[in-house]
């Protein structure tokens, strides 16, 4: 069996198998401070899932680099300071600041994205068996906290200006756009994300985030739907409140810190959704040794695990033992 059939097996709860698919997610700083661990879990442990390459023909207004200490703009416009290497920066000065959206014009709607090499993505295909996600991951809410900065956009959700509605019908408009190309090539899905949890709670109130942010999220799933693709997303944070959302439009998978929203709660929707990951990395991954992790793995496995529904996704940040970056796969694996 390939790594592409296992995947596709366990997202649609038919792996009787028991091997679980892996994923690891590494950052900058990881990589230039672990780099003989990663290539030893890389070596032991190859990802099953795998990003295509999204080489444009067109360049994008993006300058510098976010995960370097200075500044950087991003394929929007937004400028981003970071201050600690390896991580990405945040956004400090709001690219639109008039509270009416009178400024929106500062706004570059990244059109180059669909300049994307469609040719090189289906040779990729083509040579892996690996299950490949797309290029694009659209993030309407956190696209909009870059735009506006996150304290201007909560007040501005209270009642949307005008010219605000406007611009995010073409934010979305055009985040379709770019998902239907996407979803046109020979990838195995598409993938969207957005932090929507706070440690304790949704950022919003549960009935906004339906009445403005749920049919955008039902726009992407119908387009992976219509072109037989499965779909992805990830939100950190506990967004318990709208997980049954989520299934409900046919969401494939969903990475989330599943630790930070108790693993227990969880349990009533095994078999219904894939968990793409994770091992706790507030605490676990940074403050635990090997045997706590083996029994975490144990208890996302007994909770959540229905001949699929499980992916053993890690990442790899700062703060992160290698060891148990480690450890995490060989206790899905089973050694």
């Amino acid at each position: 069996m390939t790594p592409r059939e296992l995947v596709y097996r366990t997202l649609e709860f038919r792996n009787h198998t028991g091997e679980v698919p892996r994923q690891l997610w590494v950052l900058p700083y990881s990589e230039w401070n672990h780099g003989d661990w990663i290539a030893r879990i890389r070596r032991e442990f190859p990802d099953d899932i795998v990003g295509a390459p999204g080489t444009c023909s067109q360049k994008t207004i993006e300058s510098g680099d976010p995960y370097r200490k200075g500044r950087s703009r991003d394929a929007w416009g937004c400028m981003v300071t970071n201050i600690h290497e390896g991580v990405i920066g945040e956004v400090k000065d709001a690219l639109v600041e008039d509270e009416e959206w009178q400024d929106v014009g500062n706004v570059h709607i990244p059109r180059e994205w669909l300049s994307f090499d469609r040719e090189a993505v289906k040779r990729f295909c083509k040579n892996t068996d690996r299950f490949v996600g797309c290029g694009c991951c659209p993030r309407p809410f956190e696209q909009l906290q870059f735009i506006r900065r996150t304290e201007n956009l909560y007040m501005d959700l209270v009642e949307i200006p005008e010219k605000m509605k406007k611009f995010m019908g073409e934010m979305h408009a055009f985040y379709c756009e770019l998902l239907e190309e996407w979803a046109k090539t020979d990838v195995d899905c598409l993938n969207f994300m957005d932090d929507w949890g706070s440690q304790r709670s949704l950022l919003i109130h549960p009935d906004r985030w339906r009445e403005i942010f749920k049919p955008m999220y039902r726009d992407y799933i119908e387009i992976a739907k219509r072109y037989h693709k499965k779909i992805f997303m990830h939100s950190d944070g506990y967004i318990l409140d709208i997980l049954p959302d989520l299934i409900g439009l046919g969401l494939d998978a969903v990475n989330s810190q599943i630790f930070c929203m108790g693993v227990e709660n969880l349990s009533a929707f095994a078999g219904k959704i894939t968990f793409w990951g994770e091992i706790d990395r507030q605490h676990l991954l940074v403050e635990a040794g090997p045997a706590d992790i083996r029994s975490a793995v144990e208890t996302v496995r007994q909770a959540l695990w229905r001949q699929g529904g499980c992916i053993a996704q890690c990442e790899f940040g700062p703060g992160a033992k290698p060891e148990n970056v480690y450890e995490v796969f060989r206790a899905w694996a089973g050694k």
